[in-house]
């Protein structure tokens, strides 16, 4: 299904060429084609047209290959890769390449061994085609948040005096995995106190006080999709501040999720929530986008920001995450895997509590 929804929008192109290079240079299409069930795939290609795909693999991933009942066809050496990408593209002449994932020393590679192709950027098209998520992706993208939720009441359980928020981070990878998950899906972020007022912060050597609010942001990879939560807590008695704050934010989270329909605007889920923030006296201190796409990639497109007009479609995946952040001090973020549905919307982290909890 997948080739498919990328060449309903790519009609201009007989065929379609992924490339794989080294570990820094994998494209994620090559996954959402092949749906496989694991492997690298590092050095493999895709020729992808509208009655099926092939994929051109060493003997390391030839196992794997196979599970995913796609032809599949080995090469043992560099000249063999080079032959069969000639022969498998030579009968087309215009050939779709994904450049938002194409290295530039793969692209001078593709120049030398097929100079005589029309190439045709289908990065949009095949953007546009991972937006929409069929019934197993759906299903991938629930497990992975299920695998979440799952796990996060026993880091909170296990908070002590004195960890740090490396130890906690690595808590919450080992539960997740515990509970199923292939991984993590990005680098956990665990924020203590003061800290939990930048964002994208890197868990560090900061002990643990009673006092202290817990910022964790985590995600469980599954079957190459991923999940991404947030859950503020408190490690003892919660100032009067940081319940102030926690419950605004719960506000506009709860608020804006009421809009979340197929139809809607993202710039108006996103600026409801804002409102919501911006009517307190910590105007101004929500200050990122309300939410981004989720699938292959954490950040997989945009979604909700009050300057951007995006339609929000059924069966899209998408966070909801609103933040306070007071620099020195403390922040609070929620945030929620959702997929979009035609009268509403379902939130799929649902399993982890929202409540403010003190520890």
């Amino acid at each position: 299904m997948a080739v498919k929804d990328i060449f309903n929008f790519a009609r201009e192109s007989e065929a379609i060429l992924i490339i794989n290079g080294g570990e820094n240079s994998l494209d994620k299409t090559f996954q959402y084609i092949t749906r496989a069930p694991g492997g690298v795939f590092e050095g493999s290609f895709i020729v992808a047209r509208p009655d099926g795909s092939t994929i051109y693999t060493s003997i390391l991933e030839e196992e794997t290959a196979k599970r995913t009942g796609l032809e599949v066809k080995i090469f043992k050496s560099r000249q063999e890769y080079e032959t069969m990408m000639r022969d498998s593209l030579k009968k087309y002449n215009t050939v779709g390449l994904n450049y938002a994932s194409l290295s530039l020393e793969n692209y001078k590679n593709l120049l030398r061994i097929i100079p005589d192709k029309d190439f045709v950027d289908v990065s949009v098209s095949i953007k546009e085609a991972r937006i929409i998520k069929d019934k197993e992706e759906i299903e991938f993208l629930k497990e992975a948040a299920k695998i979440a939720s799952d796990s996060i009441e026993a880091v909170h359980l296990s908070l002590k005096e004195g960890m740090t928020e490396k130890e906690v981070a690595s808590k919450v990878v080992y539960e997740m995995m515990k509970n199923g998950a292939d991984g993590p899906s990005f680098s956990t972020i665990v924020a203590f106190g003061e800290n939990a007022s930048q964002p994208h912060y890197s868990p560090g050597l900061r002990k643990l006080k009673k006092g202290d609010g817990v910022l964790i942001d985590y995600g469980a990879l599954y079957n190459d999709y991923c999940s991404d939560v947030t859950r503020t807590v408190c490690f003892g008695r919660a100032s009067e501040e940081l319940k102030e704050v926690y419950d605004i934010v719960y506000r506009a989270q709860s608020e804006s999720m009421k809009l979340i329909r197929e139809g809607a605007n993202g710039k108006d889920v996103d600026i409801k929530a804002r409102n919501v923030i911006d009517s307190t006296k910590y105007k101004g201190r929500f200050i990122h986008s309300l939410g981004h796409g989720i699938g292959l990639d954490v950040h997989d497109h945009s979604a909700l920001s009050y300057n951007l007009d995006f339609p929000l479609k059924e069966n899209m995946a998408i966070t909801n995450e609103p933040g306070i952040y007071l620099p020195g001090k403390l922040g609070v973020r929620i945030e929620d895997d959702v997929i979009v549905k035609k009268d509403g919307c379902e939130v799929i982290s649902h399993g982890a509590t929202k409540e403010l909890k003190e520890l």
